[in-house]
């Protein structure tokens, strides 16, 4: 009897043993999938928010830069975007400010006006004063996007206008004899902030390197 007693013993510790292991077993699954789901979930709405931030920034890259620089005050190219697109875009930076930021360096304390003189913002967090501001909707019953963007700061490019880009040649095009560069008057750094209305978990921060 008492050897019999002593393999139930033995049945009983090893049935306690599987059962503790498999529970083990099945809260780490359980874990496991709940993480999962939740890091898909992150990445989805990391994933819209950047998309918005993208259009944002080539709205401001393609359209905005080029009608400004070229003499267009801020103010008035917004004006009709606001016509024709469904966006909405607030301008939180003087049209005189935003010229100096597109025409004049950062470090340039020569030309006047220049930033300092303007007190041009160039703070590296694109939602404190931003240049612009785009709230872009949402489908139904979705919080539309809020983009922010900012320009802080402007380097001079080079002197070249030839237009010529070294692709597919070598270092020198062909028959010229000489390297030639392409012609970018100037270069960006541009600090973009995207995120959901009444959601600011949901965003995505981007700074864009731009050679005009």
């Amino acid at each position: 009897m008492k050897h019999l007693k002593g393999e139930k013993g033995a049945a009983l510790i090893t049935v306690l043993a599987i059962i503790v292991v498999s529970s083990i077993l099945i809260t780490v699954i359980y874990y496991f999938a709940y993480k999962g789901t939740e890091v898909s979930g992150l990445q989805k709405r990391y994933q819209t928010a950047k998309e918005a931030s993208m259009g944002g920034v080539e709205v401001l890259l393609k359209e905005i830069i080029p009608l400004t620089i070229g003499g267009t005050t801020l103010s008035n190219t917004l004006a009709g975007f606001n016509v024709i697109t469904s966006a909405q875009i607030a301008q939180s930076i003087s049209n005189a400010c935003f010229f100096i930021k597109l025409r004049v360096s950062t470090d340039d304390t020569t030309t006047t006006p220049n930033w300092s003189d303007s007190l041009c913002d160039s703070t590296l967090d694109a939602k404190t004063l931003p240049d612009i501001k785009f709230t872009l909707s949402g489908t139904a019953p979705a919080q539309p996007f809020d983009v922010y963007l900012k320009i802080v700061d402007t380097t001079m490019g080079n002197s070249n206008t030839s237009g010529i880009v070294l692709e597919g040649m070598g270092t020198a095009e062909s028959g010229s004899g000489m390297i030639t560069s392409q012609h970018f008057p100037y270069i960006y750094r541009i600090e973009v902030q995207g995120e959901r209305q009444n959601s600011p978990a949901e965003r995505a921060n981007l700074t864009v390197l731009y050679a005009y």
